[in-house]
């Protein structure tokens, strides 16, 4: 028997490859499938499943191509749902064969009503490991309103009263020893408190886990609830997009992978009303930049800060890469739905430059520059687009919160007449930040380099730091 985990940092999400015999089940894969496929026939196995713990809203599922390229069945858990593609929409209990395993679906409603888990039997037929999608992550549980985004009837208090019955009912009575592998880590957006880890034995999780601890249904949903954030707004359309069918990865990346000349790609963004989406480094675009483009850098967060900053997965995009890694953005774009790539600048801003075209700059300056700065006027305008959370936790003394995930609101506060030094943690939101507004006129942004962990190791800036209540008593 084999148990891979195959994590995807970006997009802090684990799919897991399961084998046994020559047969092989793959469980919540990546939009991009073919590495499944390579690794199954290095194996000589045939992949017989794809198993969906839910209907995911933070990426698009492989699972509809999977299933197209390998003849595998899809399969789900109860569900009231009509899909647009075949599956087998199993019940509570059901039992899958994998070569010499056993893997059995455990309907888990609460973070959605077709939430299941899955119980992984080894070849002695002893349960060796759960795989709890977004039921139970290690440290954390899965949100509960996500699902009334698509379902109105639906409400995030009936949603945690359901994955606190599902936990204590289906989750908590399994061994100790078993080992779960959740959907998700830190970094994503489906929880509030997830660990690093991506692993761990479930009895641990029982010590550990707030959500496991002994409480009420009524204590039990107060605390799940409390804390939740918007989630990002292309959440509900990948929903859709996993319940309803897609296009194939391979015609994604046909249209996408498709490059310009700078006088083709100036046109077709004049044209098709295209965003152009620079991903290259921040402090790379700053120095120059095609005007009206946005950077979204490959090497962040880059399908999250994407889906938060374009709403709409049908919005065409042009892409300015570093050469050689246009077909990665586009395929990143892919995973949590932005199918609408229409072109690259073929070699790069290099040969918009070299074409002597428009360019534009964004001013960056250093920590010990707006240190000399604030010394000579006390009156200086620092903006910190980090989350409030961090800002809460400790800020630049006199800086005002804007946070980078609800830049609509954030830019109000922007007088377009004032000059303004922008800062996140370390430097990636706030180019984002700082592109996106000077797209939109604001031109007297400067950035800092390094951002928050620059500044504070500096030494030359007062710093506020969150002083629980409970000291001051």
């Amino acid at each position: 028997m084999k148990i891979e985990q195959i994590y995807t940092g970006c997009l802090a999400q684990g799919a897991y490859y399961i084998e046994s015999n020559g047969e092989a089940a793959i469980i919540d894969p990546l939009r991009e499938v073919q590495p499944y496929i390579d690794q199954a026939e290095k194996n000589n196995a045939k992949i017989k499943y794809v198993f969906e713990t839910h209907f995911h809203a933070d990426f698009v599922s492989g699972h509809q191509d999977l299933a197209a390229k390998t003849g595998a069945d899809i399969v789900y858990g109860p569900t009231g749902m009509k899909m647009g593609f075949d599956a087998i929409v199993a019940e509570d209990g059901q039992e899958f064969m994998v070569g010499k395993v056993k893997i059995k679906l455990i309907h888990t409603p609460g973070h959605t009503m077709e939430s299941s888990c899955y119980l992984l039997y080894n070849e002695e037929g002893k349960e060796e490991a759960i795989f709890t999608g977004d039921t139970l992550f290690i440290g954390d549980v899965g949100r509960p309103d996500l699902a009334q985004k698509v379902i109105a009837e639906l409400t995030q208090e009936k949603l945690a009263a359901h994955l606190y019955d599902s936990l204590r009912n289906k989750i908590m009575p399994l061994s100790d020893d078993l080992i779960v592998y959740p959907a998700h880590g830190a970094g994503s957006a489906c929880g509030k408190n997830m660990s690093k880890e991506t692993s761990d034995t479930l009895g641990n999780q029982k010590k550990t886990n707030y959500a496991l601890q002994e409480m009420t249904k009524e204590e039990f949903v107060k605390e799940v609830l409390t804390g939740l954030t918007p989630p990002p707004a292309y959440f509900p359309q990948n929903v859709m997009m996993n319940i309803e069918g897609y296009d194939s990865i391979d015609d994604v990346l046909a249209r996408g992978v498709n490059p310009l000349t700078p006088a083709a790609f100036e046109a077709a963004a004049n044209e098709t009303g295209a965003i152009v989406l620079d991903t290259r480094d921040a402090q790379v675009f700053a120095k120059g930049f095609i005007p009206n483009a946005i950077n979204i850098g490959i090497e962040g967060s880059f399908a999250v800060w994407v889906g938060a900053m374009i709403p709409d997965l049908k919005q065409e995009i042009l892409i300015i890469a570093e050469p050689g890694t246009e077909e990665e953005v586009i395929t990143r774009l892919a995973r949590v739905g932005y199918d609408h790539s229409i072109g690259y600048l073929d070699g790069g801003f290099d040969a918009w430059k070299a074409d002597n075209r428009e360019i534009d700059t964004i001013k960056s300056i250093s920590v010990e520059e707006l240190s000399e700065i604030q010394a000579e006027n006390q009156n200086v305008n620092i903006l910190d687009v980090r989350k409030n959370s961090e800002f809460l936790s400790e800020h630049v003394v006199g800086a005002e919160n804007a946070p980078l995930d609800y830049i609509n609101d954030s830019m109000l506060l922007v007088d377009k007449n004032k000059t303004y030094y922008v800062h996140c943690a370390g430097g990636y939101r706030s180019m984002v930040f700082n592109s996106i507004l000077k797209a939109r006129g604001y031109d007297n942004l400067i950035d800092v380099k390094g951002g928050f962990k620059a500044i504070k190791e500096s030494e030359k800036f007062d710093v506020s730091e969150y002083v629980c209540p409970s000291t001051l008593l």
